[in-house]
């Protein structure tokens, strides 16, 4: 059996970063991305396991890297217990506190990646949240623990039990088509999640919370009677009016 590779030491954004984007949701960073010419964010697939309407997360990247089972490489038959020789063990141990872990299982069905220990003793090393391209188990506890955690859905399967094994962590990986590398900051809400590389972070963190502050002022002039068109998108004296109010206030 191979050992778990790892890539280089890799950069943990900076505590400015993940605070600047903390405020910013997943479809305003896709959308300042695209416009910034990143047009493939959205890890496409996962959703949140727990459906409350505030569950968001904001965090660096560590990232786990499923392949294919091989039988004179890796297979499900060497039972569980093996799987604490893999990569699923080693990114485990290197979780520190506000980590994002990503996992990248290429939308498996059959692929149970993290279950109820692996997600409590992740909890217990501060992570923030977990974002799998692919399937969890133990549904119920993992809910319980109250760790955010975005997946295709759930599956009875430990993670080696039937097609893919846990290969590498730290290693660039591709999860719902969009390439994640470790130390890419993770921006994600009840939308879905999406991939923000460290040197955009700043400027759209800035960008993105004005782009909400204007989105703000135009729901409640909507609420309040206005025009769609004079609204949305706020330009021309929409715009002005939206540019009195704040320097007024």
């Amino acid at each position: 059996m191979l050992g778990p590779a790892q890539s280089s030491p890799f950069v943990r954004p900076a505590a400015r970063m993940v605070e600047a984007l903390a405020g910013v949701s997943a479809a305003t960073a896709c959308a300042k991305l695209h416009q910034m010419g990143i047009t493939r964010t959205f890890i496409d697939g996962p959703v949140p396991l727990h459906r409350e309407p505030d569950v968001r997360i904001t965090g660096g990247a560590v990232t786990l890297q499923f392949l294919p089972q091989r039988e004179d490489v890796f297979s499900g038959g060497e039972q569980e217990d093996a799987e604490r020789k893999t990569a699923l063990w080693a990114v485990l141990e290197s979780i520190r506190p506000g980590d994002v872990l990503v996992v990248s299982a290429q939308a498996s069905h059959f692929t149970g990646c993290l279950g109820d220990m692996l997600v409590r003793y992740f909890k217990l090393r501060g992570g923030a949240g977990i974002v799998v391209d692919g399937r969890v188990r133990d549904a119920a506890r993992v809910r319980a623990l109250g760790v955010p955690i975005w997946c295709t859905g759930v599956t009875p399967h430990y993670a080696s039990q039937t097609e893919l094994f846990p290969s590498a962590f730290n290693v660039p990986v591709g999860v719902g088509g969009a390439l994640v590398t470790p130390g890419d900051l993770i921006v994600a809400d009840e939308d879905g999640a999406v991939v923000v590389p460290q040197r955009s972070a700043l400027a759209l963190a800035e960008d993105s919370l004005l782009h909400q502050d204007r989105e703000e002022f135009a729901r409640r002039r909507l609420d309040e009677g206005g025009r769609l068109s004079d609204y949305y998108p706020l330009t021309g004296a929409g715009l002005e009016e939206y540019l009195a109010a704040r320097d007024a206030g």
